[in-house]
């Protein structure tokens, strides 16, 4: 019974020192939760979306595609829980809210009224924000400046390339003089950008023509009133008029007016031409910021970033329907979209 009970402790003793010899060269090799491994950290992203149209839905795309690119992939070491407002403010807050509720790594917004939101609900738990599609991050009280935001959000600007769009639009109207806006008067954006087109359109010799509308029963109406004053039309990044984009192509091409898109989505869905951004690639710049969060970077002191290059897009369809042609100068560098 003894010689037994010497056996057991003594293999015992073993047993610990094994274990323990273990446990050293676990914790010596341990790798870091955002390295691959059976120790990865899975981490939860919320993204919310003010509504659902193609250039939105593009950020989206990239945005993942982004986070990818770095490492990030869907079902992996990330999972994503995407949501959206259906254009509504008060479901982007219950959007946000719950996403702070659940306590998420981090949240994306898609466009600015989301990004708002986001930014209101995340600030007492600092969970990070990470916006794209905003155009104007500091007019909408999302950074304290585009160098250092320095406020736990950061993201990605959709601001237009307005005097290339301008030099577009006489390109193909020569004898045109007045350009119409259609604009959402709660939009902080939209002012931006049609302050932007102001300062920009005598260059141009054109002169800015705005209507501004507050819920989507105003766009067939203001519509009517707007093609009654001007040449042509241009949209903003506004989500409110893109959003109603057919009703507007609808009563422009009765009348023969042509409308020039803010991006590559519009342009497909019926508008005549856009010098603008692709939102596919801007998603992708913002996935690719919000991996820089993820890996432990400081969120306060990634600047904002916006895509300088512009593309140009042409719906071929749109042309004949107008009875215009590609102008000479524009051929080299257009996308025709049949």
């Amino acid at each position: 019974m003894k010689k037994s009970i010497k056996r057991f402790l003594v293999g015992l003793c073993c047993a610990t020192l094994f274990t323990g010899v273990l446990a050293g060269c676990s914790s010596s090799t341990k790798e870091p939760a955002t390295t691959t491994g059976g120790s990865e950290k899975m981490y939860q992203i919320g993204i919310t979306q003010i509504a659902d149209h193609p250039s939105l839905d593009n950020c989206r795309t990239g945005f993942i595609e982004g986070l990818q690119a770095e490492g990030f992939i869907e079902g992996k070491n990330v999972t994503f829980d995407y949501k959206s407002a259906k254009g509504e403010i008060a479901t982007a807050n219950t959007i946000a809210t719950s996403f702070v509720g659940n306590n998420y790594d981090l949240i994306c917004a898609i466009a600015t009224p989301s990004a708002q939101t986001a930014y209101t609900a995340a600030t007492e738990k600092k969970i990070p924000v990470v916006f794209t599609a905003v155009s104007d991050p500091v007019a909408a009280k999302l950074v304290n400046s585009l160098e250092k935001p320095g406020k736990g959000s950061t993201g990605t600007s959709d601001v237009i390339p307005v005097e290339q769009q301008l030099e577009m639009i006489r390109a193909f109207m020569p004898e045109a003089q007045k350009i119409g806006i259609l604009y959402n008067t709660s939009e902080p954006n939209s002012a931006t950008q049609i302050a932007m087109y102001e300062a920009a359109a005598a260059k141009y010799n054109f002169e800015i023509v705005k209507v501004g509308v507050a819920a989507q029963a105003d766009i067939p109406m203001a519509t009517d009133n707007i093609l009654s004053k001007v040449d042509c039309l241009t949209n903003l990044t506004d989500n409110l008029v893109v959003s109603n984009l057919q009703t507007v192509l609808g009563k422009a091409n009765a009348k023969q007016i042509p409308v020039f898109g803010s991006e590559e989505e519009q342009v497909k869905n019926g508008c005549l031409a856009s010098q603008g951004i692709d939102y596919v690639e801007l998603g992708k710049q913002t996935g690719k910021m919000a991996a820089r969060v993820l890996k432990g970077e400081d969120i306060n002191n990634i600047a904002v970033e916006t895509i300088k290059e512009s593309k140009l897009v042409v719906n071929e369809k749109a042309l004949q329907t107008l009875g215009l042609t590609l102008p000479e100068k524009l051929k080299a560098t257009a996308q025709i979209i049949k």
